[in-house]
């Protein structure tokens, strides 16, 4: 079995030292590097370029998720784990959103731990049992989609939020690479389908539905 290069991101010395110690155990896990940053975790990811990331969330500096973020930039094929203490919803969005593909507890047992970089090496996302939990509590939550809000195609939705941003028919036309006719066509979808009067109207609307 190939080795998996594992870099390891925590701002606690004696948490990155005890997770290569233990980590080190696997035989097929080799630790390559450790962070005591967002700053050092990038600067590492780009040189050493490991197979899976163990990223704290809460560093000095840059956190975990804008060290996330800017990997998963500079490296598209890394794959971040987040392994902290912290399972509020809002750091398990942002990561998430920033690129990571696993969020685990620090709680976990060290054998779990392997299993899940080995999961996230051969590009499954591991999350842990209390956050997937969490997960499906926060979709179940979720509004439902309203029918107006359905009956936009996913082009009328990129229209509506350039109208948002102002744009007239010839910029989003330009920034869509479509016909000016064709952007005007779509406003001319939108404000029937959403019932607006005009482009204020339908940004409103949108805004309401949860599109914007």
């Amino acid at each position: 079995m190939a080795e998996i290069a594992v870099l390891i991101a925590d701002d606690l010395r004696l948490m990155r030292e005890g997770l290569a110690t233990l980590l080190a155990l696997t035989p097929d896990i080799h630790i390559v590097g450790q962070a005591a940053d967002g700053d050092e975790a990038i600067a590492l990811a780009r040189q050493l370029r490991p197979d899976v990331i163990l990223m704290d969330i809460r560093m000095p500096g840059t956190d975990g998720v804008a060290a996330t973020q800017a990997i998963r930039s500079a490296l598209p094929g890394a794959r971040v784990i987040i392994l902290t203490t912290f399972d509020d919803d809002e750091y398990l969005l942002a990561a998430l959103r920033a690129g990571a593909c696993g969020y685990l507890l620090k709680d976990m047992p060290s054998e779990q731990l392997a299993e899940a970089i080995r999961a996230a090496a051969q590009g499954e996302s591991p999350i842990g049992p209390a956050v997937a939990r969490k997960l499906v509590d926060m979709i179940t939550q979720l509004p439902a989609k309203t029918p107006l809000a359905a009956s936009l195609s996913e082009r009328e939705i990129e229209v509506l939020q350039l109208m948002a941003r102002g744009l007239s028919n010839k910029e989003i036309a330009e920034a869509l690479v479509i016909a000016e006719g064709t952007a005007k066509n779509h406003v001319s979808n939108i404000l029937s389908k959403l019932d607006a009067r005009d482009r204020a109207h339908a940004v409103t609307r949108g805004q309401e539905l949860g599109l914007l």
